[in-house]
């Protein structure tokens, strides 16, 4: 379960993203890159050093959001592959006539709030980094349970969104909004050890970031059929019976194969929350972890503390769970979320 603990004074916020992006040391190659993501702001070598910003919202480099979306109130006015996603307003954000604001893709992609809350429960704790946040609807629901949230998006669009909705439910002075790729932010907190090599597990004495939750980009409505292939979509109705749909691969996550997003993200904490489509393979969503080992062989990672496990099938059973949570709204399976690490029951110890 989480853990409600301060980490902000061991991390400097956008300073220090955009000053180990400019570093001048060789890159390291351990972590996947994607062509999608945006290169880092270069500064000229003859001007002097300025005292650095962070990059927040409220710059004027980012756009008035509600300059560049409509806030529908009439469903009249809402385009017509939009009227499904509209008629849940409420559920998306229970503030919602209160003036929140959502682009085309916010519409179909963010978390209904109900669903949010409860992700938020779950990862109580100091830092949260929410890697992909869109037009704000985890990042919110984490300001409620975290003392710090951190939200990175490549959109100046979404990030403006994202504030303005934080605004209306009062808790933007608790989200950092960083414009960025997770893929690079996560290079610039990679943890070392004592010889300077990277470390895949960083314990909570190093690490800066408490839980890292993932929501990457399912390929829009599509994902029901089980591609991420434009085109592809299918429109369920709500008022229809449960349609069976194709397992959605975690080759169809953008922007890197989902698998290696997973372990980016591990590389910051060993608490990780996945978001994904319901109908995704667990056989995958399994797969990220090593098998379970026999405790003749067992060599558990160094905790410090004994490993125990509360839901443990086979006494011999050795290793790290997965929590598959099930998102239901009334009689819809909506979404799951899939838990790592010390937020898993039973695996504190982990933490």
């Amino acid at each position: 379960m989480g853990q409600k603990k301060s980490n902000a004074a061991r991390f400097s916020g956008l300073g220090r993203f955009l000053q180990a992006l400019q570093s001048t040391e060789p890159e390291e190659s351990s972590l996947p890159s994607a062509s999608t993501c945006a290169p880092a702001p270069q500064e000229d070598p003859t001007e002097p050093p300025t005292k650095r910003q962070r990059s927040t919202v409220t710059d004027n480099t980012f756009p008035n959001p509600t300059d560049t979306v409509t806030q529908y109130t009439d469903e009249s006015d809402v385009p017509d592959h939009l009227r499904k996603y509209f008629a849940q307003r409420t559920r998306l954000f229970s503030r919602y006539d209160e003036g929140c604001l959502l682009d085309e893709e916010g519409w179909y992609s963010v978390t209904p709030e109900a669903i949010a809350d409860q992700i938020a429960e779950r990862c109580r704790c100091g830092t949260v980094l929410d890697a992909f946040c869109g037009v704000g609807g985890n990042a919110i629901a984490f300001a409620k349970t975290c003392e710090r949230v951190i939200a990175l998006d490549i959109s100046p669009t979404r990030l403006a969104l994202a504030r303005h909705n934080a605004e209306i439910y009062g808790v933007a002075d608790r989200i950092e909004f960083i414009l960025a790729d997770f893929l690079s932010f996560a290079r610039t907190l990679r943890p070392t050890g004592p010889t300077g090599q990277s470390t895949e597990y960083p314990d909570s004495t190093t690490r800066k970031i408490d839980v890292v939750f993932l929501s990457p980009p399912w390929g829009g409505p599509s994902y029901l059929a089980g591609s991420a292939l434009p085109g592809a979509a299918v429109d369920e109705d709500e008022t229809t019976a449960e349609v069976k749909h194709p397992e959605f691969t975690l080759d169809a996550v953008a922007p890197i194969h989902g698998r290696e997003l997973f372990h980016v993200a591990r590389r910051i904490s060993r608490n990780v929350a996945y978001f994904l489509p319901r109908n995704t393979r667990l056989e995958e969503i399994a797969a990220l972890l090593p098998p379970p080992i026999s405790d003749e062989t067992a060599k558990p990672v160094k905790t410090g503390k004994k490993r125990k496990h509360a839901e443990v099938a086979d006494d011999d059973y050795v290793g790290e769970r997965v929590e598959v949570e099930e998102a239901w709204m009334g009689t819809k399976l909506k979404a799951l979320t899939c838990y790592f690490g010390g937020l898993v029951a039973g695996q504190a110890e982990l933490w």
